[in-house]
């Protein structure tokens, strides 16, 4: 592959907003595999990593060179067409994957449409281990984990409402209280919890917001999709032009809070314990990593079952 060096660089800022998108796809496609180059602009171009992931695939990878906060540059890189399966894909077959991967720190929900390779490249880890682990999981399922892939989409959207968005609202002023009481109480000597608690108030933040736009806008036109699906019928295009659009969002978000959970896990060390923690500081951390572990099922679900298969349903039931 080319060097940064001597790699050709695409200034967008000096296109026509209507024409930037455009002008990079026609780049990309004139890529061959292993080619590159670099996009030059003014904001962070990451809604175009997920509109690239959407129409072209898991076929490129995206270094940021320089991250604001006047200029960005972005090295897309094409990949070699390669029939594996992204990590998503591997835990939305068998759920029991995704301990394998949390063991490794792998990120199955909101990086799970990197292959096994890719992941592991980046976590500086030997992907031969992580396969071994993963091949050792037996063929049939006697865990009773559930069955996701298998569910109708109308009631898998409704499962994660009623489950997975009833649980963060429940959670989320309980842990904004503890995290905040133990930034008090121990900051002084354990500075990292006073990260920790602004760290939980952006999760929360980010969830408040989130949850409200999947429920009224995007989980509505799944299940309009779903619908018509059964019925042999079609429908207008939404408002929002594609399905695409609204996801391509949700799943910036959703990379957002989980980063934001990667970094008080990082602080923490894990979840790590002082010898010092009083009642509320482990009860804190105890819900921290169950309000951790329910968030990556609750992203898994959507980011690797409900919105591929919406898309895909999109494509068929679209006017």
């Amino acid at each position: 592959m080319a060097t940064t060096a001597t790699l050709d660089m695409l200034d967008v800022t000096v296109l026509e907003p209507r024409m930037k998108h455009p002008t990079i796809f026609e780049w990309f496609d004139a890529l061959r595999a292993g080619e590159g180059f670099i996009i030059h602009n003014d904001h962070d171009p990451k809604p175009l990593y997920y509109q690239l992931l959407g129409e072209r695939g898991n076929i490129f990878t995206w270094e940021y060179l320089q991250q604001g906060p006047e200029i960005w540059e972005v090295t897309i890189t094409k990949l070699a067409l390669t029939d594996k399966e992204s990590i998503g894909e591997l835990v939305a077959k068998d759920f029991r994957k995704a301990q394998v991967f949390k063991k490794y720190g792998i990120d199955f929900c909101c990086g799970g449409k990197k292959t096994l390779e890719q992941a592991c490249q980046e976590k500086g880890i030997n992907p031969v281990t992580v396969e071994q682990e993963l091949s050792a999981i037996p063929e049939s399922n006697t865990t009773g984990d559930t069955d996701f892939k298998t569910w109708d989409l109308t009631f898998l959207a409704d499962y994660i409402v009623n489950i997975h968005h009833k649980y963060a609202r429940e959670a989320i002023p309980t842990l904004q209280e503890y995290t905040t009481k133990i930034a008090h109480v121990h900051g002084a000597h354990h500075p990292e919890l006073v990260q920790v608690a602004k760290h939980f108030t952006n999760i929360a933040n980010e969830l408040e917001s989130h949850m409200p736009k999947e429920e009224r806008v995007l989980f509505p036109f799944i299940k309009q999709l779903n619908a018509a699906s059964q019925k042999g019928e079609k429908v207008d295009r939404p408002a929002f032009g594609s399905i695409q659009n609204p996801i391509n969002m949700m799943e910036m978000e959703h990379e957002a809070a989980g980063g934001e959970l990667e970094a008080i896990r990082a602080l923490t060390n894990n979840y790590a314990l002082p010898a010092d923690a009083c009642g509320t500081y482990r009860v804190a951390f105890a819900k921290l990593q169950e309000f951790e572990t329910d968030l990556f099922q609750h992203i898994h679900l959507e980011n690797n079952i409900l919105f591929p298969k919406a898309i895909a349903l999109e494509k068929e039931v679209l006017k």
